[in-house]
């Protein structure tokens, strides 16, 4: 199964009995929306809420951090995802937090996942059918966690990969708080970024539509800010969120040897770890 789908390929198979959508929308807090509430209000058919904060390691300080294996299973399966389904996520900004939910369902180990391209704004443009009464409770699955423990990294492998040169480290967050211009949305964070991490707006790889671009323009976009797409690459972001989006980006290209920071700046900017600037 592709990674991305399009909003026509998902309307031919909207009523197929193995597939299962998920609204995985998620704002930042500075935002103040409330994503479930919207979630209710408008949706894609059939469609169910994935809660990236909920669904998440409730006993770490960090935001929305990767749940044991247990845990994702246990709610992923009330939301009627189970082994043999295919997964499409999806989210309100066009492409933004379904990747995270994307990037969750590969670390368990589930393939047959994928994110729908532009999402629900260009589901909505198109005049394709939407529904807001009460979601039906649906049937619950049985999900096995295989887990890619390769593709997670900590604070303490991507300080051993920027000391030795190991690896890459691709930062999706915008320029102006790459180069530590802005103060960051959560409090005892720093400004800045890791000495040695490139700059990867993860916008620099969507259109004005919010579909991903080709794969030329993705390439060209990794390679002209400093990533080698042939070396191990790891990405980052504010909260592991975005980073997500530069996972998909790679994945689509074809790279392998790549892992996510779950802990991202927001652990590293708070820790004792060096910051640069500029």
């Amino acid at each position: 199964m592709s990674n991305l789908v399009s909003t026509e390929w998902l309307a031919q198979h909207l009523d197929a009995p193995d597939v299962v959508i998920l609204d995985a929308s998620w704002h930042l807090p500075a935002a103040k929306r409330d994503a479930r509430a919207e979630y209710l209000s408008v949706r894609i058919p059939g469609a169910r809420f994935f809660d990236i904060d909920a669904l998440s390691d409730r006993t770490s300080p960090l935001p929305h951090m990767l749940p044991a294996p247990a845990q994702f299973a246990s709610g992923v399966k009330k939301l009627g995802v189970g082994d043999g389904k295919k997964v499409i996520c999806y989210d309100s900004a066009g492409l933004f937090s379904a990747a995270r939910c994307w990037w969750m369902f590969k670390v368990m180990g589930h393939d047959d996942v994928a994110v729908l391209d532009g999402g629900l704004p260009k589901w909505q443009r198109e005049g394709r059918p939407l529904e807001d009464e009460m979601p039906v409770t649906p049937q619950e699955r049985h999900f096995t966690p295989r887990v890619r423990a390769s593709m997670v990294k900590g604070m303490a492998d991507v300080a051993k990969a920027l000391d030795g040169g190991a690896a890459q480290v691709a930062d999706a967050r915008s320029g102006t708080r790459f180069r530590g211009e802005e103060q960051e949305p959560r409090p005892g964070v720093r400004p800045g970024h890791m000495p040695g991490a490139k700059n990867v707006h993860y916008a620099s790889l969507l259109r004005p539509d919010g579909t991903m671009k080709a794969q030329k323009e993705l390439s060209e976009a990794l390679t002209s800010a400093g990533i080698d797409l042939q070396k191990p690459i790891i990405t980052s972001c504010g909260s592991g969120v975005t980073a997500a989006i530069l996972s998909l980006a790679l994945t689509e290209l074809g790279a392998h040897d790549h892992a996510l920071y779950d802990g991202s700046w927001t652990e590293w900017g708070a820790s004792s770890n060096p910051v640069a600037t500029g």
